[in-house]
């Protein structure tokens, strides 16, 4: 087995891989998968939003890319207009420089968007990034086609919901996590079509239930075990305390041990491992994906996809190598990254739309033949790629995705510090960069919370909050308000980025380890590390045993 040349863990390549390298012309890889990935990761700063000027305009903006970047950066209505041609940048190939070089003072030059959105079709979502088709939105990342949702990751079709991560078609839903169809509910994880409930563990079609793990098609139940209604509304009224809420927070943490966890979340899947995963066949060591064909090592799909290895967060696209965020009628894509609608036989490529046969460009919309974004004929464009492709094998660059010296963004405001974290001393070591904090003196808080939600007053979004973690200000919004309100919940005491990582930790790492089923002894591999408590059942076992 080779061994990784970035962290010298060896890792497999198998045949199958093998075919897959030589259908899209590329070499073996030199590093580990985690390695791989990691490098994608940190190209994209999605929930990170800073204030900076329109390069172009000079108008106030807010954009993931930090008022010092070196990059130029436009507002998203200059960037999509007639004004902008990415063509203007081109420049020939220098065959005595290595390529990422070049490419790097390209980069530099070539204005980007300041966000990456769906921009001429969201309506009042300003503020999202990495999103699209959304109404009335605020604060919400990797989400779609969404109503009035607020402080959110990964929800698509919800309504009115908010402080929720990784979510599908939820409507009034607040602090929920792997939940699909839920309506009226908050605190779920792993559940679906559930409604008027609040701390719920993988269930299935239940209502009015508080406190429960492992049930189906159940109503009026309270740890488990049937209530009257007039029980169930008394404990439910009683959670718009926040000192009532913590308290029973550290309860169900210690109750849901009791009941056995499906070794991998999903569903319809054949032949796969990984984990949340839905209607996916052949798919390898692939995380928080649906209807993959034929996939290694992808996570965050958001629609179809065929024959893809290494990405991160594709969708409605085949025959894709290596590449992170595109999608959208995408073929046969190589070292690629934030390119979308029917972009084909491109590689290394950032920012590119509704392009073909492009080779080392960046910012371009409906172009083909374009090399460092200069126009070429046909003929032209397949020789000198050739060259290219010869020459970065001599220089060791050919088969390699982009070097952490070419990222746009800081580390640690990356999604490579969620899953790779390292330090600020570690990052730059390691040919990072890094983005000290803000000096900035952060106001004592304007009013004291009541503990309950009913002693709120409708002037609280005109006050100033102090995160509980992290220390910093914070505003409540109406919508948030309203939506506390709703559903008789008391006001968050921290902020957005805190409530949004402590979502994240809740989850399992994107790691399998070998585990015996709890029950059947069996071997399965399974994101549950073998020390950690939960009881952790193989596919069959855990099915039986649902309540």
């Amino acid at each position: 087995m080779p061994s990784c040349k970035q962290c010298s863990t060896a890792f497999e390549v198998t045949d199958s891989d093998r075919q897959f390298y030589a259908r899209m012309q590329v070499p073996e890889p030199t590093v580990c998968p985690d390695c791989r990935q990691q490098r994608h990761l940190c190209q994209i700063n999605q929930v990170n939003l800073l204030k900076r000027k329109c390069d172009a305009t000079g108008a106030d903006i807010v954009s993931n890319y930090p008022p010092e970047s070196p990059f130029k950066v436009y507002s998203q209505k200059h960037w999509f207009s007639d004004q902008f041609d990415g063509t203007k940048y081109g420049r020939d190939f220098d065959f005595d420089r290595p390529f990422f070089e070049q490419y790097q003072e390209l980069a530099k030059e070539v204005p980007r968007p300041c966000l990456f959105t769906d921009f001429l079709r969201d309506e009042n979502s300003d503020y999202t990034n990495y999103a699209g088709l959304n109404k009335n939105c605020y604060l919400i990342m990797d989400s779609d086609e969404s109503w009035d949702c607020y402080y959110s990751y990964s929800i698509n079709s919800c309504k009115n919901t908010m402080d929720c991560y990784r979510g599908d078609k939820l409507e009034l839903g607040y602090e929920n996590v792997d939940c699909k169809g839920c309506f009226g509910s908050a605190f779920l994880t792993n559940s679906e079509n559930c409604s008027d409930s609040f701390f719920l563990r993988n269930c299935i079609g239940c209502k009015n239930c508080i406190m429960c793990s492992n049930l189906q098609h159940k109503e009026y139940h309270v740890n488990n075990k049937p209530v009257s209604k007039e029980e169930y509304e008394k404990i439910k009224a009683s959670l718009s305390s926040f000192k009532v809420l913590e308290h029973a927070k550290k309860k169900f943490d210690e109750f849901r041990l009791k009941f056995p966890q499906k070794y991998m979340v999903g569903f319809q899947n054949e032949n796969c491992t990984g984990n949340y995963l839905v209607n996916c066949k052949n798919a390898v060591e692939c995380y928080d994906s649906r209807s993959i064909w034929d996939g290694k090592y992808l996570t965050q799909i958001f629609m179809p996809v065929k024959d893809c290895m290494d990405c991160d967060e594709v969708g409605n696209s085949e025959l894709i190598y290596n590449s992170n965020n595109l999608g959208y009628h995408c073929y046969f894509l190589r070292f690629c990254f934030h390119c979308l609608d029917e972009v084909h036989h491109s590689t290394y490529c950032n920012y590119c739309f509704h392009s073909k046969n492009l080779f080392g460009c960046i910012g371009l919309r409906g172009k083909q033949y374009c090399i460092l974004n200069k126009q070429y004929s046909k003929e032209e464009y397949e020789a000198l790629v050739s060259k290219i492709v010869a020459h970065m094998t001599k220089t060791g660059e050919w088969g390699e995705f982009f070097p952490a010296s070419t990222s746009a963004f800081p580390y640690n405001l990356t999604l490579a510090q969620d899953y790779y974290p390292l330090s600020r001393e570690e990052a730059l070591a390691q040919g990072y960069s890094w983005r000290d904090e803000d000096r900035r003196d952060y106001q004592v808080a304007t009013t004291k919370l009541p503990d309950d939600i009913k002693g709120v007053p409708d002037t609280l979004p005109n006050e100033t909050l102090v995160c509980g973690e992290c220390g910093k200000n914070y505003k409540i919004i109406p919508q948030e308000l309203a939506l506390y309100r709703k559903l008789n919940l008391p006001v968050a005491r921290r902020c957005f980025l805190c409530r949004h990582r402590s979502r994240m930790k809740s989850r399992n790492p994107r790691k399998l380890y070998d585990r015996k089923c709890g029950q059947c002894k069996t071997t399965i591999q399974t994101t549950y590390a073998p020390e950690r408590p939960e009881i952790v059942y193989c596919e069959k076992c855990y099915q039986e045993s649902m309540v």
